[in-house]
């Protein structure tokens, strides 16, 4: 695709607003300021009321293509036909570009979110099962050892009556016993600390 113009007269009888000089070393950059200046005097509007229906009316993204677009314009300036009546053309095909290369962008990475939103998420309040097992561990440590062995063989370790039994080699009738007194006293020790039901 040809490159519409940026020196000489265009078609219209107007000198493109692109028509940039090789800089010379000892140059400053004014020359470059007037050229983008007159871009953006010329093709500012029509870009952005053309950008701003490709980005469904977002105004922020529209003049960010713009803005590129008339950068890439700037700098491609030696680059573009230079008999072209109008850049317009040229530059609607590079906005397009830049929103395709946008979406595409957007497509491949998480979406993005903000702080906003993170900040009404509910979250588990791990502090309260930290709190909880606290209380747990210092109420069984209240209960006397053969009770504490009692309950930790058939609760914790997940073992019939007769298993406990086994493995503390007493009569299974003392598990028994023990486990309820165990519950009993645990039962307090938690009341005691504030833990009911």
């Amino acid at each position: 695709m040809a490159l519409p113009g940026t020196s000489g007269r265009a078609a219209t009888g107007r000198r493109s607003p692109l028509r940039r000089p090789r800089p010379a070393p000892d140059r400053d950059d004014t020359a470059d300021q007037r050229a983008i200046a007159a871009l953006y005097a010329e093709y500012q509007r029509p870009l952005t009321a053309f950008a701003l229906r490709l980005t469904r009316g977002d105004r922020q993204w529209a003049e960010d293509v713009v803005q590129e677009t008339m950068i890439r314009a700037w700098r491609n300036a030696d680059r573009l036909d230079r008999g072209a009546a109008s850049l317009m053309p040229w530059l609607a095909t590079v906005a397009r570009r830049i929103v395709i290369d946008h979406c595409r962008a957007r497509d491949v990475r998480p979406p993005e979110v903000g702080e906003g939103p993170l900040e009404n998420l509910p979250v588990a309040d791990e502090m309260d099962a930290l709190l909880r097992k606290v209380v747990v561990v210092e109420a069984l440590d209240a209960l006397s050892p053969a009770h504490r062995q009692a309950l930790t063989e058939t609760v914790l370790r997940d073992r019939t009556v007769n298993e406990a039994a086994e493995s503390l080699g007493i009569p299974v009738g003392t598990v028994k016993s023990r486990v309820y007194y165990a519950m009993r006293a645990l039962r307090v020790a938690l009341e005691e600390r504030g833990v009911t039901a």
